[in-house]
């Protein structure tokens, strides 16, 4: 059973949520920060990337960087930018891309969940990633920011979502740079709480979409702070941390696409020859093509499109891995091909998330930074299940969820 609470949610006013909402601290670096922030000293980047408020140049893992977040955090808090409920809630979040919208549930998941693979992961994660952001939270007793979670299609809460969704929103805002719509409500009736709580429990499994490394850190302090405590219970609020839960079925995942360098000193020809002994290849001219269908990828080389589509026997649709596009286009063209082995280290390879679109693989190719691109059909919700259930990884920059969580519309404070 996934156990789930309530919390006191830690939020802006109303009139100003637009000030303080910022994107995630790991979808920008300092200097975008830096500019996105600007002359705004209500911006969430003071506390999630603060070394903004340091020269140029200083390091984001700075021990006063960290320092600065519990300042500035404290600030907010202290000036009335960032108020807390004063008593136990869920909430709404709806996200509106192109005119599809996700309600995720914003609640606080258990440690010991995570702990005992109840949440289940399907990526790795870096240790050093993990130590950046367990100080973050330890020194702002605090999670600034929600991990994105998958749970398996509930009618019922479903049902209450939609219902509130035809309110007036607590939040309601178009945010910059994505241009996406953001709303939030506050559940406050006691009996829809004790409905969301009831479901979940229902729930073998939660499943992390995105935020591996905020997952992991807020599971690795909450059992810091139970080992410190000799009077533990387990249902201080410090074993609990925040997270946003969206249906599967509702969720989008964007394909993740590969640009590389060079062609291990072949020619395009050579190339083209080397990928027919597991491709069947078609040439489509000059204009984009995307790929249509599992198992079909889209070449772009020398100015010209390429439905590639992996050949029967080259991949293994009973294994929730070996049936993965990523992992074919890794074993067959990135490893064997181009040897380009380790995907996570080599310079000779970058990735481009989908929603930057297929153009912005040809403009890279074409402007002779990078040799050739490889378009990727998009993993679905249900793969990444079925490899977490499976206890599997899923290989290197495999997903791209959008739209991203906007971050400072509600914080949990660990006591």
């Amino acid at each position: 059973m996934a156990i789930i609470k309530p919390f006191k949610g830690i939020r802006p006013p109303k009139d100003l949520v637009e000030q303080v909402e910022s994107r995630p601290y790991d979808v920008l670096d300092s200097e975008e920060a830096r500019a996105e922030a600007g002359d705004n000293e209500k911006s969430l980047y003071h506390i999630i990337k603060p070394e903004i408020d340091f020269p140029v140049g200083t390091s984001e893992y700075d021990p006063r960087v960290y320092e600065k977040a519990a300042e500035n955090f404290q600030k907010f808090q202290d000036k009335g930018w960032l108020v807390q409920d004063a008593r136990e809630h869920y909430y709404i979040y709806a996200q509106t891309m192109n005119g599809k919208t996700q309600y995720g549930l914003v609640v606080c998941a258990h440690t010991d969940d995570y702990m005992a693979g109840r949440i289940k992961k399907h990526e790795l994660t870096r240790r050093d990633k993990e130590e950046d952001r367990m100080k973050h939270v330890r020194v702002n007793n605090a999670n600034i920011e929600p991990v994105f979670f998958a749970y398996p299609d509930n009618a019922v809460l479903n049902a209450l979502i939609m219902r509130y969704a035809q309110t007036e929103p607590e939040y309601d805002f178009i945010a910059p740079i994505d241009g996406f719509r953001h709303q939030f409500w506050v559940i406050d009736n006691d009996q829809d709480m004790q409905t969301i709580t009831d479901e979940f429990a229902k729930m073998p499994s939660m499943y992390i979409a995105d935020g591996h490394h905020r997952s992991a850190a807020a599971a690795l302090v909450g059992a810091e702070k139970q080992k410190q405590n000799p009077n533990h219970k387990g249902d201080e609020e410090y074993n609990f941390f925040m997270a946003v839960c969206f249906q599967a079925s509702q969720l989008t995942i964007l394909d993740y696409n590969r640009v590389v360098k060079d062609l291990n000193g072949m020619s395009s020809e050579e190339f083209l020859a080397a990928l027919q002994v597991n491709f069947i290849i078609e040439d489509k001219g000059t204009e984009i093509y995307k790929p249509q269908q599992l198992h079909e990828f889209s070449l772009y080389l020398d100015q010209h499109w390429y439905s590639l589509k992996a050949k029967e026997g080259t991949y293994d649709n009973n294994d929730p891995i070996g049936v993965l596009d990523v992992d074919i286009s890794s074993r067959l063209i990135l490893d064997e091909i181009l040897n380009i082995g380790d995907l996570r280290s080599s310079q000779r390879i970058d990735f481009v998330g989908g929603l930057r679109g297929l153009g912005e693989l040809k403009r890279r190719v074409d402007s002779g930074e990078m040799r050739a691109a490889l378009a990727l059909y998009p993993v679905s919700m249900q793969q990444i299940m079925d490899i977490a259930d499976s206890g599997k990884i899923m290989p290197p920059k495999a997903t791209w969820f959008e739209p991203k969580l906007r971050s400072g519309l509600v914080i949990h404070k660990l006591s």
